[in-house]
């Protein structure tokens, strides 16, 4: 019989170091929605949102209808306080859902670098019955000293080379793993024989800090950079607003009355199409305007109302077994950032926000609304002939 495995992943409304810091913008998306994106798409069967912070269950009840696997559930306030332990919210948590698990693991979403290969390999080490639980660790070549002048990890008469010195083991804080028994009879997230799970040394950070958070930002975005390789381009994914449009939107008494779109966009995304890349709109926004226009230009795929527009690429790439580096993407603000550091090549627009310019492949001459679809086309085109012969 197959053991059922479920994710955890407590989160508590008030924080002192970063206030509002589950729900603050890392990278256009809420810290929480990092690790939740990676614990979906693992072998989890289930993923546990575990907050006492309402507005967190409403966002996820409302933006992750397309995956079964992500279920919030209320924390109470007493184990949601500043003095409450981890254990004591998993313990509450255990009972809530009647124990209806036999593989738990406790995810933390101030380890945003997490990656379901990570999640996968501490469930392997559990599943298989080599050890009771397992935990993320990092191995760090720092040398480390005692309070009292004592070397801890090496012999400072004998210095080590860097290439010679296997370094020491210390927990991240990111991924535990326990089978049930052993987390009811402890009451700890560690007990029995304990597994190791050694992560990159980048994830030695968690956010703890404002300082912490600029140094993960910038791991984030150096790890999206250099994972980007050449490879044609098969599907081009757009933003609405700030991309087909000028940004503005006229409204009325009975709501939104108008958005401006450029012609010559709808003709260069034809053209497109004609030279086999396949053309998707992704938005925030559900208009009825822009489920208007994108059926007048014949777009198929188009998503209205996406939030966290990360983890619906990545279920797209999924379903539809595609790589991320055959993905162009047009957007203008944070909430595109993501994907743009994402796919294999991002786009802007002139007038596009600042912190998408830094961020972006190419920023295109010509504005939203203005020609600057037509422009990323033209690009694509061109670019997509260097793999012709291949």
């Amino acid at each position: 019989m197959q053991k059922k495995t479920i994710g955890f992943i407590p989160l508590r409304k008030n924080s002192k170091g970063i206030p509002g810091k589950n729900k603050k913008k890392l990278l256009g998306r809420p810290l929480f929605s990092w690790v939740l994106s990676e614990a979906i798409f693992s072998n989890l069967d289930e993923v546990y949102v575990f907050t006492d912070d309402e507005e967190i269950i409403a966002y996820i009840d409302k933006n992750y209808g397309w995956t079964h696997k992500v279920k919030p559930l209320l924390r109470s306030a007493e184990n949601a306080s500043d003095t409450a332990s981890t254990e004591s919210a998993m313990l509450e948590f255990s009972e809530l859902i009647n124990h209806d698990y036999d593989v738990f693991c406790l995810l933390q979403a101030t380890s945003p670098l997490t990656q379901r290969t990570d999640i996968n390999k501490g469930l392997e080490l559990v599943l298989n019955g080599n050890y009771d639980s397992a935990l993320s660790v990092v191995r760090t070549h720092r040398f480390i000293w005692s309070e009292d002048g004592k070397s801890l990890n090496y012999d400072y008469t004998n210095r080590p080379r860097r290439q010679d010195f296997d370094g020491l083991l210390m927990e991240n804080g990111a991924v535990y793993t326990s089978g049930k028994k052993e987390l009811l009879e402890s009451g700890n997230r560690l007990s029995g024989k304990i597994g190791l799970v050694e992560m990159s040394e980048d994830t030695l950070v968690e956010i703890d800090s404002e300082t912490d958070w600029q140094v993960i930002e910038q791991l984030l975005i150096s790890s999206f950079k250099t994972k980007k390789t050449p490879q044609r381009i098969s599907h081009l994914i757009l933003d609405v607003d700030g991309v087909f449009t000028d940004g503005r939107v006229t409204y009325g008494n009975t709501g939104e009355l108008s958005k401006t779109f450029d012609m010559r966009d709808g003709m260069g995304l034809e053209i497109l199409r004609q030279h086999n890349v396949n053309v998707m709109v992704m938005t925030s926004e559900d208009s009825e305007t822009v489920a208007q226009r994108m059926k007048k230009l014949q777009i198929e795929d188009v998503f209205l109302g996406v939030k966290d527009k990360y983890s619906f690429l990545e279920n797209i790439l999924q379903e539809r077994q595609l790589t991320a580096q055959e993905i162009a993407y047009i957007g203008d603000d944070v909430n595109d950032m993501a994907n743009m550091l994402r796919v294999g090549w991002s786009f802007c627009p002139s007038n596009a926000t600042k912190p998408i310019k830094y961020q972006a492949d190419v920023v295109l001459n010509n504005a939203s609304a203005n020609g600057a679809i037509r422009e990323a086309c033209e690009f694509i085109m061109n670019y997509n002939l260097r793999f012709n012969d291949l």
